[in-house]
């Protein structure tokens, strides 16, 4: 275990978008002894095409609890509608009282610039809470922190306004097999409804140990990530294992909140 016990606080928007973005880092964190908390901000109940309301909403919950058994971390999910998230103050407070009783050294969370609104709502109700965390006459029935936590940016492929830029780039390696096991967890997501938004229902196995074989798909995405940001990762491990390196997650500064740096990041990002 690290000297230092890291706490690390991701918000996605769904149920599984933390385990996408994040789940190998996560698989990672717990394994050293640090705490990680998942947290998606709406309940996931309009993500499938048969399914719907509060059924939907209790079988993701427990996708989400079994993917978070699989890495050994905590996973929190809200009761708002999937679809109907906004940037209100209500929401802002939630999320405020919610940073401030974790206290994390490390915030994860969506740009803003998304395809999904419900991805961007949950960026902008970070980065609303980022300096308002340490305002004490905000929320006033929960301690100001005295400092900002650092927070990063999730990848994503949008270009506009701006492409994502990371600075940290994390071999996910070793732990890419159970970064697949949560996803595996995620049954309504990757083998119904995403498969069947996308026009792919049909290639998806019928047993379980076939679709597991067949999840093996989603590789091409994350070995892509360490291709892209090989630099990055040869800059982060040394020639010798950075061109090695086959699957990573990548993570990007924010401009909100306390500032990652390069002294500050072998710290947070421990690995």
């Amino acid at each position: 275990m690290s000297a230092t016990r890291l706490r690390i606080l991701a918000f996605g928007a769904h149920p599984d978008d933390c385990d996408i973005k994040a789940g190998g880092a996560a698989t990672l964190y717990a394994a050293q002894g640090h705490q990680v908390r998942f947290v998606s901000v709406t309940n996931g109940d309009a993500g499938h095409h048969e399914i719907g309301g509060v059924e939907l909403a209790r079988r993701r919950r427990a996708e989400s609890e079994a993917a978070s058994a699989v890495a050994g971390i905590e996973y929190n999910v809200l009761d708002i509608h999937d679809g109907e998230l906004v940037p209100s103050l209500e929401n802002r407070k939630m999320i405020i009282r919610m940073i401030r009783t974790y206290t994390p050294n490390l915030i994860l969370t969506h740009r803003p610039n998304d395809y999904h609104p419900d991805h961007r709502y949950t960026a902008i109700l970070v980065q609303d809470s980022a300096y308002m965390v340490t305002v004490p006459n905000i929320c006033t029935d929960v301690p100001a922190l005295v400092t900002n936590p650092v927070i990063a940016y999730l990848s994503d492929n949008f270009q506009k306004p701006t492409p994502f830029a990371p600075t940290v780039v994390v071999d996910i390696d070793q732990v890419i097999e159970k970064k697949l096991d949560m996803l595996h967890c995620h049954t309504s997501q990757m083998y119904e409804w995403l498969p069947f938004n996308g026009g792919r229902l049909e290639d998806v196995p019928a047993s379980p140990q076939e679709r597991r074989k067949w999840l093996e798909h989603r590789l091409g995405q994350f070995k892509a990530m360490a291709d892209r940001y090989r630099g990055l990762l040869v800059k982060r491990y040394g020639a010798d294992r950075g061109e090695k390196v086959k699957y990573a997650e990548a993570f990007e500064p924010c401009e909100y909140g306390a500032a990652l740096t390069e002294d500050n990041a072998p710290t947070l990002f421990p690995f």
